[in-house]
């Protein structure tokens, strides 16, 4: 497995790997969640192709600074687990690598991220979509893979794109969850046991509100109502939004016509996790 720690590295070996490539951005921390991106990227390309995974802990796309500091960086453990998973090349670039100190130039979207975490956290998709915008260019792959559990990102990501006529195939990966049903996040292992024996409700009571779907409910507010009924519960969770959207534009519906996104972002303290069930009428 190729290690290419800055971007002089990563150019010098990018041109001589095998083709195709797939690409797996992540920010680390890498769990069994990221391990089946890169298995994903595997089977895309075949035995012959080259599986590329970025760890790079993107600092333009926190809003919370606390949050950037304590974002665990494991990176030998990640090695480890990169190459044990069938990745072939893995760039590590810390930010100097990444932005000149006096850089002005950011890829923005201004429609899918106007609700949701988009909302919620000022700046956040402008980082998102500048740093995967250089990552396609430097890796200049055929596709690549990112996890259904951030849909917003994912929605956001072809959007991009589509609009800027990127030549590079993108491919939806399953939410990989634990075995109590939460959302496998790199977030989780900053969580206390008590706050984590708690977690679980927030996958529960997402599925307790679309199950109002097959009784006949329809209105948003009142399965907005039961997800929020059964959080309110938890005397850790913290609700950040609760929010039923289109599951293309990402807006806000009162009565589900078309499928739709039950969204939930929460806090436990200052971890932040997300999730989200799919509704279909």
């Amino acid at each position: 497995m190729i290690v290419a720690a800055d971007t002089a590295a990563l150019l010098e070996k990018i041109d001589a790997v095998p083709r195709p490539l797939c690409l797996v951005p992540t920010m680390g921390a890498l769990h069994e969640g990221h391990l089946s991106l890169i298995r994903a990227a595997r089977q895309k390309v075949g035995a012959h192709g080259t599986v590329a995974v970025a760890i790079f802990v993107n600092p333009i796309q926190f809003d919370r600074k606390e949050d950037l500091e304590k974002y665990p960086r494991p990176l030998e453990k990640d090695l480890a687990a990169c190459e044990e998973a069938g990745a072939d090349l893995v760039f590590t670039p810390d930010a100097s690598q990444m932005y000149a100190a006096d850089h002005s130039i950011v890829v923005s979207e201004n429609r899918l991220s106007n609700h949701l975490c988009g909302a919620s956290r000022p700046g956040h998709f402008s980082g998102v979509c500048t740093v995967v915008m250089k990552l396609f260019l430097l890796f200049r792959a055929q596709s690549t893979v990112f996890g259904k559990k951030d849909f917003q990102q994912l929605a956001i990501i072809r959007r991009m794109v589509r609009d800027l006529n990127v030549p590079i195939e993108i491919i939806g990966h399953a939410t990989i969850r634990e075995a109590d049903g939460l959302a496998m996040s790199s977030r989780n292992e900053r969580l206390s046991p008590e706050q984590r024996a708690d977690a679980p409700i927030i996958r529960r009571s997402l599925v307790a509100a679309r199950d109002l779907l097959s009784l006949g409910e329809r209105q948003a507010e009142p399965i907005l109502a039961a997800a929020r009924f059964h959080l309110e519960k938890s005397p850790l969770l913290k609700i950040d939004y609760l929010s039923l959207v289109d599951a293309e534009t990402l807006e806000p519906v009162a009565t589900i016509r078309r499928p739709a996104i039950l969204a939930l972002a929460c806090f436990y303290h200052s971890v932040r996790l997300i999730d989200h069930v799919e509704l279909m009428p």
